[in-house]
């Protein structure tokens, strides 16, 4: 079977040519449209030498012409390499090098940016500038029009015979250093990620073309929150597209925008990256009295969504499906959770494991499945390669047990005694108190449960006694200044006494990353440059 991402999306083309696919920033193109101006595109790139294995950077905020791009790369069997639009020199010059560009597509408010990256990049020969508005001058590098090339080439579908050993590459840069291209067959990361696996039953889909065909009798309306540029996203699009869905983006995230786009468009679907973007939309549901009546479900994954933030959805939308999923760019999808009004996951999101994932404790043992045991989350079948030119990082991610290989990539889950599994959270992240850890999802879902807390990240701090104790940066509501001593006590009826954080700073805003995920080393460097609001040694 062609389980190739260009084949998967052209079955889509060809079940239902006239739907709309992708609508952004006011445009929208038909599957027929998006194939044939993603054809034109590879056929740009083919002239310019690009083939088979070669990597695209896609250097862009959500657009029809990011989803375009990344389509083309996939049809030549050469590779979309995703830059984070807000990396600085040293990040843009070290994924260009390390990505191995041969092109790039990037918007044109970029341009000043890409020049000043050109010169350190000799293996990028070919730039194409995408019109975003912006009056950026990118002639110094010789940038094509993006809509001049499309315009110019060929629209057929005449390639060559794709496999579903390409390479799929997702750059991820996790919550310490310089970002790592994983590395994915395209058949495995459509199992993991795609819709090639049922993710509530496990049962595989049949055939390439049964979820097109699927398709054929109607589909959702989606919109994925997040950026493109992150893998969250990209398979929430993919999925969509290949199952014939319509996908609603904004270009950037906006949570009025979002919601107007949800009334005018009548999304059924709405994907969000946890807390970071499930309050704002909601604070912006309230203030812009929206019809919302088309939404069916909202997904949450990648990221913490907090126990009391759900209630409050589950208030607002009584009526919808509420799942969280979990799972990382290098694992995939490891398991769903749907929440019921009044449900208690307070101490972590509550899944049920796909049937391929498991707890491994340190010696790499898989962990009985009995209640309250803890362990590091594993998943076998269809799992990445490893790391793009790092092999010796990808071997730290990936185990032999039970005779099985597992990619193991660092969170850590309990056994609950119904069969389901909480998350506990990322151990690289774990505090270290006076030998108790203290994952900071947990503490950070307590915190935001009271009502002047918007947003929180946990952190380790120094100490000399303890070697580390929980530290909290903290951002209020807008218009309150939360009572810490109140604070405080209320954490402690949602958590033990030693998770409760004993240095608090008040910032105006937390720093996350595009994603919505956390951003633990601008919490550090933070913490470290400036003085607790209110701090306790003892």
């Amino acid at each position: 079977m062609a389980l190739n991402i260009a084949d998967l999306l052209e079955h889509a083309v060809d079940a239902v040519p006239d739907r709309t696919a992708v609508i952004c920033g006011g445009r929208s193109v038909t599957y027929a449209q998006l194939d044939e101006r993603a054809n034109a595109l590879a056929h740009h790139l083919a002239a310019q030498g690009v083939g088979t294995g070669d990597h695209i950077g896609v250097y862009s905020r959500n657009s029809i012409e990011m989803i375009e791009t990344m389509f083309a790369a996939y049809k030549l069997r050469a590779i979309a390499i995703n830059v984070n639009y807000r990396y600085v020199h040293g990040e843009l010059t070290y994924l260009f090098d390390n990505a191995d560009l041969v092109a790039l597509v990037h918007e044109r408010q970029y341009s000043d940016r890409v020049a000043a990256v050109l010169p350190e990049a000799p293996k990028l020969k070919h730039v194409l500038v995408v019109e975003d508005g912006s009056d950026a001058d990118y002639s110094a590098y010789g940038g094509i029009d993006y809509e001049q090339a499309v315009a110019q080439s060929s629209r057929d579908r005449d390639f060559a015979e794709r496999s579903p050993d390409d390479l799929y590459i997702l750059y991820t840069g996790g919550t310490t250093g310089y970002p790592k291209g994983v590395m994915w067959r395209h058949e495995d990361v459509w199992r993991a990620l795609g819709g090639g696996i049922d993710f509530v039953t496990g049962e595989y889909v049949p055939d390439e073309w049964t979820l097109a065909e699927q398709g054929k009798q109607g589909a959702l309306v989606r919109l994925p929150a997040a950026p493109l540029i992150h893998g969250a996203a990209q398979w929430a699009a993919f999925g969509a597209l290949f199952a014939g869905g319509t996908v609603v983006f904004v270009p950037q995230f906006d949570a009025h925008e979002i919601w107007r786009q949800v009334q005018q468009h009548k999304v059924q679907v709405l994907t969000i990256v946890g807390d970071a973007m499930a309050r704002p939309l909601l604070d912006a549901y309230h203030e812009g009295g929206y019809d919302a009546s088309s939404i069916v479900a909202i997904s949450s994954h990648a990221a913490l969504f907090s126990h009391s933030v759900k209630q409050e959805y589950l208030a607002t939308f009584p009526n919808i499906v509420l799942t969280d999923a979990i799972g990382s760019s290098e694992s995939g999808f490891t398991g769903i959770g749907m929440m019921a009004k009044d449900a208690d996951h307070s101490a972590g999101p509550r899944v049920n494991f796909g049937k391929d994932a498991v707890l491994l404790d340190d010696d790499n043992r898989i962990v009985e499945r009995k209640p309250g045991a803890v362990g590091r989350i594993g998943r076998r079948g269809h799992v990445p390669l490893g790391y793009y030119k790092d092999p010796a990082k990808s071997e730290t991610i990936f185990v032999e047990a039970g005779g099985a290989r597992y990619v193991v990539p660092g969170d850590w889950a309990r056994y609950e005694e119904d069969g389901t599994v909480t998350l506990l959270g990322r151990g690289s992240q774990c505090v270290n108190t006076g030998g108790e850890k203290v994952f900071p999802e947990e503490v950070e879902g307590a915190l935001k449960s009271h009502p002047d807390v918007f947003d929180a990240l946990v952190l380790g701090v120094p100490d000399e006694r303890l070697g580390q104790r929980v530290g909290a940066i903290v951002q209020a509501r807008p218009g309150r200044r939360p009572d810490l001593a109140a604070v405080e006590a209320h954490v402690r009826t949602q958590v033990a006494g030693y998770k409760v954080p004993r240095s608090i700073w008040l910032v105006d805003e937390i720093g996350r990353l595009p994603s919505g995920k956390p951003d633990y080393p601008w919490a550090q460097r933070h913490a470290a440059a400036h003085p607790p609001t209110v701090s306790q040694t003892q």
